[in-house]
């Protein structure tokens, strides 16, 4: 699985880490691909929308 990156502030999603906030409605549980995070997920850093995302380039 990519990892994505946000273009706004560099936040990395890895989806073998997920994005889980402790008691947040958005959390993410790991090994979540990004394509299969639901449409109203937000960086957790700034807000902004999954389209801001971008593949990590290694």
């Amino acid at each position: 699985m990519e990892k994505y990156v946000c273009k706004i502030c560099g936040y990395v999603y890895d989806p073998e880490i997920g994005d889980q906030d402790e008691g947040c409605i958005s959390s993410v549980a790991a090994g979540t691909d990004f394509a299969d995070i639901p449409d109203e997920w937000v960086c957790p850093l700034c807000g902004v929308k999954k389209n801001y995302f971008e593949v990590v380039q290694e």
